[in-house]
């Protein structure tokens, strides 16, 4: 019997090893693929309801109320996005619309409905606010890995998560230096990412404040984004999220712009 226990014990430590082994020898490449796999294109499309609150550094609040809509044309590859926004008055009918490519700059259009015009939004201004927001264009749709050089760090501090370090190929194109973010090693979900200047100063930083399971899908459902210089911070919370809805490729178009697809924002 004590035999057979410690055969089983041996076996049990081996697994362990083999497991370890396989988790660490993940590249930076592989885990930040699987991140954005978790974060950007669970299921094959998705719709969620959105309240984004904005707070400057003296308390002051603003509300922003929209429904996102979301496209896989291919997982990790291009994708369509449709924001439509709702609240408050100022801001209703606006529609923020992405062609997300992997191999080439994103397509952005900014829909601003009192002048009836459809605004190109350049790959220049892709980092900057979005609806007056800590949140930059950029984080809505997603940034692509493509345009970062990655590192794995080590980290005592557990052993539930990745670091990685992330420093821009063209550093003239963004306003920072580098950035870190912490990954779960379960989920692959992002739940901190740290951005810094060139001194090593924090800049940015985005928090998961909250996650669910949403049809076996790990969903981030409240996170926070905190900018440094004037103490200011957005919410963004998100309810009614659902997976694998069916959206047909006509809502992705210029004419939902104009034309709201209201059975889809239900």
């Amino acid at each position: 019997m004590n035999s057979f226990i410690s055969k089983l014990a041996l076996v049990y430590c081996l697994s362990q090893m083999s497991f370890g082994y396989a988790e660490e020898s993940l590249t930076a490449q592989q885990i930040i693929n699987k991140s954005n796999l978790a974060s950007y294109y669970a299921g094959n499309d998705g719709r969620a309801q959105a309240r984004m609150v904005i707070v400057d550094g003296k308390g002051q609040k603003q509300i922003r109320q929209f429904t996102i809509l979301r496209k896989d044309i291919e997982d990790l590859g291009d994708q369509q996005m449709m924001v439509f926004f709702s609240r408050p008055t100022d801001v209703k009918g606006t529609v923020f619309r992405v062609n997300k490519k992997i191999n080439s700059d994103d397509e952005r259009w900014l829909y601003l409905p009192a002048l009836d015009l459809v605004k190109r939004i350049s790959a220049g201004d892709k980092r900057t606010s979005f609806v007056g927001s800590n949140f930059y264009y950029e984080d809505v749709s997603g940034r692509n890995p493509q345009e970062d050089n990655l590192t794995l760090l080590t980290s005592n501090e557990d052993n539930k998560h990745y670091l990685l370090k992330g420093q821009p190929k063209s550093p003239e194109s963004v306003e920072f230096s580098y950035y870190q973010a912490k990954i779960d090693k379960k989920t692959f979900m992002p739940v901190n990412v740290v951005y810094f200047d060139q001194t090593g100063s924090k800049l940015r930083e985005m928090k998961v404040l909250k996650m669910k399971n949403v049809q076996g899908h790990p969903t981030v459902v409240h996170s926070r984004i905190h900018q440094f210089s004037d103490n200011s911070y957005t919410d963004l919370q998100f309810r009614g999220v659902a997976y694998d809805v069916g959206l047909p490729s006509t809502v992705f178009t210029e004419r939902s712009l104009r034309t709201v697809p209201k059975k889809w924002l239900k």
